[in-house]
């Protein structure tokens, strides 16, 4: 006697299966940009009919806002998370440069240059990458304002400081999509002695924390060791 057994439908919530769109979105902006969103892509990679999609989603526009939204918060929420309480202002900075700067964020760099570009067309995802715009500036001064309230930061406007910083990182960003292997140190660490000079720190501090800390470059938080087995062992960035 035979018998055959059913597999049992799964029917997500709907706030289950819209964030699990919304990943897929931003996964796929991350590795072909966002052109490459459609209602019928998303559907393929989930395995559902773009109808679905659509019932979240009815306009395309919307999904691609979320996508970027996604993809750079939690950028945002690695680099600079909000939970700092295992480690020193100067540390966290030293520990934003170390990861910002690697081979492994140009895919995140490049989003943002394609987001932007789009924007000017797209009035939904100009409007998010003005919020992300204000979300970072927002983070970064709340972390240099800290390190100057406890002494290890000197700058007469933390404002203005932020905004320098992050206007010389977007530059370096905008080379995501060109060979860098041959840029000289000075111009790939124009960022960090940016933020040396600009914060009163003496050249090299950041540098040097972060070899110290062993940055962990999956996203920890800074540690007190060494090297990076310490920082391996930490608990990840706080959302």
């Amino acid at each position: 006697m035979s018998s055959s057994i059913q597999r049992k439908r799964v029917r997500k919530s709907p706030s289950d299966r819209r964030v699990e769109i919304v990943d897929a979105a931003a996964a796929l902006a991350l590795t072909e940009g966002l052109e490459g969103i459609t209602l019928r892509r998303i559907g393929e990679q989930l395995g559902v009919r773009p109808g679905l999609i659509s019932h979240y989603f009815p306009a395309v526009e919307d999904l691609v806002a979320e996508a970027f939204g996604t993809a750079a918060g939690a950028e945002l929420d690695t680099l600079l998370p909000t939970d700092r309480a295992a480690g020193t202002p100067t540390e966290y900075l030293a520990r934003f440069f170390a990861l910002a700067t690697i081979a492994a964020y140009d895919d995140i760099s490049r989003l943002w240059i394609n987001a932007r570009h789009l924007s000017r067309y797209r009035p939904v995802l100009r409007d998010r990458v003005g919020q992300q715009e204000a979300m970072w500036r927002g983070r970064l001064e709340s972390l240099i304002r800290e390190g100057v309230d406890r002494g290890e930061f000197r700058t007469g406007d933390p404002h203005v400081t932020t905004i320098q910083i992050l206007v010389v990182i977007d530059g370096l960003g905008a080379h995501a999509n060109t060979h860098t292997g041959d840029r000289p140190d000075a111009v790939t660490g124009m960022a960090v002695s940016t933020a040396e000079r600009e914060l009163g720190l003496e050249s090299g501090t950041l540098l040097d924390h972060a070899a110290a800390i062993g940055t962990d470059r999956a996203g920890g938080r800074p540690g007190s060791g060494t090297d990076s087995t310490d920082a391996d062992t930490d608990t990840g960035p706080g959302d």
